[in-house]
């Protein structure tokens, strides 16, 4: 009867995972979404504490587990209720490094745990303690605890270079090469990984066990490396991959490098369900794990990158940006007041967010600006570049914040057919995905990456704090076009005073 609640419990939560999976696709049904999937997990957890039983016994150390509860529910609510819109990157980043220690560190107690039961000690003739491998042991087993504690070992150590970078902490590290050594790196790690899994636990079962010939060095040396060396030097080996295979990687594919560990530490995840046979967590990883996969190929190709340069740590690079050459030239400013009489007077407005929007908090008093414009029939609609703001989504969700309707953001396919028809283009704060490089420079870093086409429109007006390039680290060509006016200040200062010169108009 219990084990039958528990299934059904863990039936719940992996059917409310994947509703809330779907919910999240629209950002009508997104909280709700959110919520039906915090429920399933709440069940799972609570199934698990008090109905789970292994050899007729249940769950013990009651104080140890609900303190661990009640702490980490507080700090992740705190935490999440104090986070700027700006920090959510960061915070991604530290909570998925979270899941990936968590990850590792299960799969060392699981190896840990098969060791102690697998491995017998007996008095065989004259050897009084010969080390045993009983039938326990496989191959397959142990090929999933060590692929649930590389892939989460490198996402926790990745995800924390991720994090300091994002937060100003960690500067971008290369050297020449760097590619192949982070190439060796990881297949020294593969095989590592199928030494490990393979030929180290045939050579232990190969050992005579009725032997009294058996030379008990031998043994005791084999078993060693088998429990030890082999499967810690795996874990340092993962460690030191994800911190090289995040450190070259610049600002601007930050979206890129979240969306792939979050994957990672999906797939760990996902092991780990598989080794306990918990369907909830199973379906979770994989869920986990498939979306941010999904998620990673459609980034790469919205910033014209491979999933093998993502792998091997060689894009976005901050050494690549500074050997191209700078666009110079002169560039022409603009009055708030001729900004306002432009977009009053405009047909359609086309906006485009960026990430020194969300820097300024200025997403609340844009949608003020939109609905004064509409108020004087004016169109008014929001382009969206896939990558940007500095995490996947990050425009929709600041947007959505301020109640904008999802009707008016436009994909980059979208927009980039509406601009030959639109009269102002309004940026706020974005750069990279709308310099005119990708399409024109060869030589440029950006070279390749579909941008949004704001040049075709036949007004652009840019706000920024200075000339200052991007993530890229390149200057924009479309700053100094002649049909591009700069407006300079603070995001939200600046809109506030556009808000109070379109009401005069």
């Amino acid at each position: 009867m219990i084990t039958s609640l528990l299934t059904i419990c863990y039936l719940i939560g992996s059917i409310t995972f994947i509703l809330g999976l779907k919910m999240l696709g629209h950002p009508d049904t997104a909280k709700k979404g959110n919520l039906i999937a915090a429920g399933g997990m709440a069940i799972a957890i609570f199934g698990t504490i008090f109905l789970y039983r292994e050899n007729g016994s249940s769950l013990h150390n009651y104080g140890w587990i609900f303190s661990a509860l009640i702490v980490g529910s507080i700090v992740g609510t705190l935490a999440a209720k104090k986070v700027q819109m700006t920090a959510m990157p960061e915070m991604v980043s530290l909570f998925n490094g979270m899941g990936g220690a968590c990850a590792m560190l299960i799969s060392v107690l699981e190896w840990s745990h098969l060791h102690e039961t697998a491995i017998v000690t007996e008095a065989i003739g004259d050897l009084p303690k010969l080390y045993i491998q009983s039938e326990q042991i496989n191959h397959l087993q142990i090929l999933i605890i060590v692929l649930a504690m590389v892939i989460g070992a490198v996402s926790f150590s990745g995800s924390m270079i991720a994090w300091g970078k994002l937060a100003g902490r960690v500067k971008d590290f290369t050297f020449k090469g760097q590619q192949y050594v982070n190439l060796l790196l990881l297949i020294v790690l593969v095989a590592y990984i199928a030494y490990f899994s393979y030929v180290t636990p045939s050579s232990v079962s190969d050992i005579p066990l009725n032997s009294v010939a058996v030379d008990e060095t031998l043994i005791n040396a084999v078993f060693t490396n088998f429990h030890s060396y082999l499967f810690y030097g795996i874990i340092a080996l993962a460690l030191v991959y994800g911190v090289m295979f995040v450190f070259p990687i610049g600002g601007a594919d930050m979206p890129v490098v979240i969306s792939l560990l979050n994957s990672f530490t999906g797939v760990a995840a996902a092991c780990g369900g598989f080794l306990y046979d918990n369907p909830v967590m199973l379906t979770g990883g994989i869920l986990v794990g498939a979306a941010g996969t999904l998620l990673t190929i459609l980034m790469c190709k919205a910033m014209n990158r491979s999933l093998i340069n993502v792998l091997l740590g060689a894009f976005g690079g901050s050494a690549s940006a500074s050997a191209t050459a700078q666009t110079g030239g002169a560039y022409k400013e603009i009055t708030l007041t001729d900004s306002a009489v432009l977009m009053t007077y405009a047909k359609k407005v086309m906006i485009v967010p960026g990430y020194g929007l969300a820097v300024a908090q200025a997403q609340h008093v844009c949608h003020e600006i939109e609905e004064l414009l509409q108020e004087k029939g004016v169109e008014v609609k929001y382009a969206i570049h896939p990558v940007a703001g500095r995490m996947p989504g990050h425009m929709n969700v600041l947007l959505a914040e301020a109640d904008v309707s999802y009707d008016k953001l436009l994909e980059m396919e979208q927009a980039n057919e509406e601009f030959r028809t639109t009269d102002v283009v309004l940026i706020l704060g974005a750069n990279d995905v709308v310099n005119p490089a990708a399409k024109t420079d060869p030589a440029s870093p950006i070279y390749g990456m579909p941008i949004l086409e704001v040049e075709l429109a036949k007004h652009v007006i840019v706000n920024k704090r200075s000339m200052k390039p991007g993530y890229a680290g390149i200057e924009n060509g479309l700053f100094f076009e002649p049909k591009t006016s700069m407006l300079f200040g603070d995001a939200k200062g600046v809109l506030q005073k556009l808000v109070s010169e379109i009401k005069e108009l």
